[in-house]
């Protein structure tokens, strides 16, 4: 990555309600809740505050839990100005043709504020809900062929002849090619899912671990894709609680662990022991499967690397870190991950509504400071505040 190469940050679109404690379950274990609706007018409030903090678009996710990201993000862009949604899909669910379509008059109407997040889905009793009754190996190479064809189909006026494994088309084309076809973002911790995500993302991601974890992980992705060719970006999946002090973001961790009930984390980490993601598997081992946690435990004592706490995933299936600490020691954790690979950042909070504002005006500022462009960000470089305010 070049030196220069801007950092992107982007938030998250709790579809499922949002609350100031960490909504549990999630990755097909259970249902995400919140104590605040998830209503059209809650969302807007989070993505018009993304948008006002200069995040580039907002992760828009997948699940039985969700509300469909392709209705919910469509009714917020006339909501908005600027900001692209990060809308997360499964191949293999619904014909690469119509997924085509819909990100065309996405990007149509929306002047070009699309971005895809393939999720191919890690569990299979997750998947038959959905009536997909694929094991999870097919459902990677049904992402790669779904892949190809999207691809051809935004790229090209001819018509398509496609006969795969498991996808067949036959005359596909669209009415019109999109303007700017829609990056992909895509992650896999197995080794198909490298191969997989080194062949199509523009964007890989992972989720929070330990620098040298990623590091390591990052290496085998660049193996792959360099022997396809192909250059890509690097991103990471992290939740985020920046406060003015050390001492401040620290209580916020603790609040949010001393709400959690040891059965309930016995519970929700006997079923994310069956996941068969491996990214979950590298998630859950960070606190080991729940072992880390007592009642009345120290939220430092789940500090697994400098400012990086696990305690998000002793409930929360998926993204189970966060960053913790004062503006500037989340700022310094940031350069630590871009030092190694990494430019775009996915962060969540809770509340996401008030956390967009501490990193917006509380990490950015920091960032600058540290001479890390950010972007959206360019014209405040020259008049960085040293300590923003922000109402508690």
């Amino acid at each position: 990555m070049s030196e220069n190469n801007p950092t992107t940050l982007h938030w998250f679109l709790p579809t499922y309600g949002d609350s100031r404690g960490i909504t549990a379950g999630g990755h097909g274990f259970g249902f995400h809740s919140g104590s605040r609706t998830a209503d059209l007018d809650y969302l807007s409030q989070i993505a018009l505050a993304a948008e006002r903090n200069g995040f580039e678009s907002v992760l828009t996710p997948t699940g039985l839990w969700c509300e469909d990201a392709w209705i919910t993000t469509a009714a917020l862009l006339s909501r908005t100005s600027k900001l692209k949604f990060l809308v997360a899909i499964r191949p293999g669910q619904v014909s690469p043709t119509i997924i085509a379509q819909q990100g065309a008059a996405f990007q149509k109407f929306s002047n070009n504020r699309l971005l895809i997040n393939v999720v191919v889905g890690g569990e299979d009793h997750e998947q038959r809900a959905f009536a997909d009754y694929s094991s999870k190996e097919e459902r990677y190479h049904k992402a790669d062929e779904t892949l190809e064809i999207i691809d051809h189909l935004w790229n090209s006026a001819e018509p398509l002849n496609f006969q795969g494994e498991f996808l067949s088309v036959e005359n596909a084309v669209l009415k019109e090619q999109p303007e700017v076809s829609p990056p992909i973002y895509f992650g896999g911790s197995s080794q198909l899912g490298i191969e997989i995500a080194a062949q199509h993302s523009d964007v890989y991601l992972t989720w929070g671990e330990p620098a040298e974890k990623v590091e390591e992980k990052l290496a085998r992705v660049r193996a792959e894709a360099d022997k396809r060719n192909r250059e890509l970006d690097y991103g990471i999946r992290l939740h985020v609680i920046a406060r003015p002090t050390e001492d401040e973001a620290w209580s916020v961790a603790q609040n949010l662990l001393d709400q959690l009930d040891q059965e309930e984390v016995a519970r929700i980490q006997e079923g994310l022991a069956r996941s068969q993601s491996e990214g979950q598997r590298r998630m859950t081992e960070l606190h080991g499967q729940g072992a880390a946690f007592t009642a009345g435990a120290d939220a430092r004592s789940l500090e697994i690397a400098p400012n990086l706490w696990a305690g998000v995933g002793l409930v929360r299936g998926g993204a189970g870190t966060a960053l913790v600490g004062s503006y500037e020691q989340v700022a310094q954790a940031i350069l630590r991950y871009r030092d190694i690979g990494l430019s775009h950042f996915i962060f969540s909070g809770y509340p996401h509504l008030e956390e967009t504002y501490h990193v917006g005006e509380g990490v950015v500022p920091e960032l600058l400071k540290l001479g890390v462009p950010v972007n959206n960000h360019e014209e405040q470089r020259n008049d960085v505040v040293a300590t923003p305010f922000i109402s508690r």
